[in-house]
C-alpha cells in the first residue's frame, strides 16, 4: 500500500503564494463596500463599472466611452446612460447602464424606454446598477420589454452582486481593476467625487493591504 510522506506545510505555502500576494476578491469588495458608505458616493458605482470594462475590455471586445460630468442630465447629453459600451472597433453603443443610489421603479424603467426608443444605436442591453434592494415585481416588468422593443434587454442588478461575480469571473485581473477604480476616482473632479472620497479610498486600500 502507497503510504504518501507527511506534508510540510511550509513548503506548500511557498509554492502557492505569488510573489505579490495581491488582495482577494473578497477583500476588493469589502473594500469597495466600505467605499460606498461613505458621504456623497453616488459617482461611485459609475466608475465601478468603467472600472470593469477597462480591465477587461482587450478581452471581451469591448470599450467604455468617455464618461459624462457626474451632474450633466442625459437631455443636455443625449447620453443614454451613465456608462455607454461599444464594441471594440465600432463608436455605436450596445449597452447603457444607469446608476441610481435608490431602488428602481416602474417610471424609471419607462424613461429608459423612451431612451432607447429615440436611440439610433441597436441596443442590446440596458442595465440598471443600484445600491438598493431590488423589487421582483419591477423585475418582471423589465422583462416585459424584451419583445416591445424589438430585442433590447432591460435588466435591474444590485451594485456590488455585479461586482462580486465580475471579480471571480475575471479573478486574475482583480488587482488591475482595483487600480483602474483607483485611477478614475482621483481623475474625476472634486465637485464629483470629494477629495475627502478620494483619501477614503486611499486609506481604505492601505490598511487593507497591510493586513
Amino acid at each position: 500500500m502507497f503510504n504518501p510522506s507527511p506534508i510540510d506545510r511550509n513548503t506548500v505555502a511557498m509554492r502557492t503564494a505569488p510573489d505579490n500576494f495581491a488582495l482577494s476578491s473578497n477583500d476588493i469588495l469589502v473594500l469597495i463596500q466600505q467605499h460606498l458608505l461613505c458621504k456623497h458616493a453616488s459617482r461611485l458605482p459609475v466608475l465601478i463599472v468603467a472600472a470593469a470594462y477597462r480591465t477587461v475590455e482587450s478581452k471581451i471586445g469591448e470599450r467604455v466611452l468617455s464618461l459624462n460630468a457626474h451632474n450633466a442630465a442625459d437631455l443636455q447629453t443625449g447620453a443614454l446612460g451613465d456608462v455607454e459600451v461599444c464594441l471594440e472597433n465600432d463608436d455605436a453603443i450596445v449597452t447603457a447602464y444607469e446608476m441610481k443610489m435608490k431602488r428602481i421603479s416602474k417610471s424609471d424603467i419607462d424613461t429608459a424606454v423612451e431612451k432607447i426608443a429615440r436611440s439610433s444605436y441597436r441596443i442590446h442591453n440596458y442595465i440598471f446598477i443600484t445600491t438598493e434592494k431590488i423589487e421582483s415585481e419591477c423585475e418582471e416588468y423589465a422583462a416585459e420589454f424584451y419583445e416591445k422593443t424589438g430585442g433590447t434587454e432591460i435588466a435591474i442588478l444590485d451594485c456590488l452582486g455585479f461586482l462580486k461575480h465580475f471579480l471571480h469571473f475575471f479573478h486574475r485581473y482583480r488587482k488591475n481593476f482595483l487600480d483602474y477604480y483607483q485611477e478614475l476616482v482621483l481623475a474625476e473632479p472634486d465637485s464629483a467625487v470629494s477629495q475627502n472620497l478620494k483619501e477614503a479610498l486611499l486609506t481604505l486600500r492601505k490598511q487593507a493591504e497591510a493586513e
